[in-house]
């Protein structure tokens, strides 16, 4: 099983913007040091729900303060993020940082982010396809041109090449200079325990991984369509799970796609989830409901739609004894258990676990180091 830790730069009432990214940076240290195999990144806007508008950039900063372990988007928004630009960052991650870069893409929401980027409500209502595959194209290409009703251009050169090798002449001489210098390089490629690399950790062998959040039957259809894993909600429990990978095997089945190929996808599906580990089980849930409810109203309920149309807000406190009851809270034994259950019942293996929901520095750091140190080898 892979587990990583799932940071939203969460502004809990009272903290400041500063505080809270430097949380996220000091939280991602942290789980590489607790042995985590990852850490994904949420990007918001205007809202105290998430302080990191750019989730990309921060990856690019953590990538850099880490070697070891694995930095994702959960998720770029493509509704309001030219998928261009995106690609082109994306690209230069992955080959920086000898592919521990993975990007996840999302539709985002209704917000009035839609107006402020200028892309409009048809961005987010109908445009994601034609972005997605955009995306794709310039990621896995080396020229590409558009013309579809949002995007058209001539074709133009994929620079940097998400697939391209190593290069040959002044690159290579600087690092013969380098090996010469100070011994060989020291490199931290993402394995498995059996020492395969992880499907797209090769800088050479086709650009990063990419995986897409799914919340609707639309969604999953958009993911299966285009051979890639989904990351499923933290409001899901393990019926929901299930029904949303037989929805997707029923789409890529209509594509006449095989089924050695699905299971190697299978095996990428991620799950976001919650985690709490304390003593006793009613400390953990404790310690979430005094913060988390007062994060959700204040965060969630500055959400402004792009057009005024109306929206409905979860219960603040409903919603976080909900994600305590679905998700590892409690002893470490009992955090183990629910991740054991969850991949028994719907073969998910790969968790993204919100870790920050106390709102406190101290105790989120405890929190991930527990989770690695006190969860993990009960998993094997």
């Amino acid at each position: 099983m892979r587990v990583g830790a799932f940071l939203l730069s969460a502004q809990f009432p009272g903290q400041g913007h500063g505080e809270v990214l430097r949380r996220t940076v000091a939280a991602a240290e942290t789980a590489e040091r607790s042995g985590l195999d990852s850490v994904w990144l949420a990007e918001h806007h205007f809202v105290p729900y998430g302080v990191c508008p750019d989730a990309a950039a921060l990856a690019a900063l953590l990538l850099g303060r880490t070697r070891r372990i694995g930095v994702g988007t959960a998720v770029s928004v493509l509704s309001t993020t030219h998928p261009v630009a995106l690609g082109e960052r994306a690209a230069m991650l992955h080959l920086t940082s000898e592919g521990r870069f993975t990007l996840g893409v999302g539709r985002g929401g209704p917000w009035i982010d839609l107006a402020v980027f200028g892309t409009g409500a048809a961005a987010y209502e109908d445009g994601f396809g034609e972005r997605l595959d955009l995306l794709l194209r310039w990621l896995r290409g080396s020229r590409v041109g558009a013309d579809g009703p949002q995007f058209s251009f001539p074709e133009v050169d994929v620079v940097p090449r998400a697939g391209a090798a190593r290069p040959a002449g002044p690159a290579a001489d600087l690092a013969g200079w380098l090996e010469g210098r100070s011994g060989p390089l020291t490199r931290f490629p993402r394995q498995r325990p059996g020492g395969a690399p992880l499907p797209g950790a090769d800088p050479a062998a086709g650009g990063p991984p990419v995986i897409a959040a799914c919340t609707s039957p639309a969604g999953v259809r958009a993911a299966a369509e285009r051979g890639l894993p989904m990351l499923l909600g933290m409001h899901s429990g393990d019926e929901d799970k299930s029904l949303m990978l037989e929805a997707y095997r029923t789409a890529w089945r209509a594509c006449g796609r095989g089924e050695e190929q699905l299971a190697r996808v299978e095996r990428e599906h991620m799950a976001a989830g919650v985690v709490q580990i304390e003593d006793r089980r009613v400390t953990a849930r404790a310690r979430l409901l005094a913060a988390m409810p007062g994060w959700f109203e204040h965060g969630l309920g500055a959400h402004r739609t792009v057009d005024g149309r109306e929206r409905r807000m979860r219960d603040p406190r409903e919603y976080t004894e909900l994600l305590c009851d679905l998700h590892a809270v409690g002893t470490p034994r009992q955090a183990a258990d629910r991740l054991l259950a969850t991949a028994e019942r719907t073969g998910i293996r790969r968790f993204a676990l919100l870790a920050e929901g106390s709102g406190e520095h101290a105790a989120t750091m405890e929190n991930i180091a527990r989770l690695g140190t006190e969860v993990l080898p009960q998993l094997d």
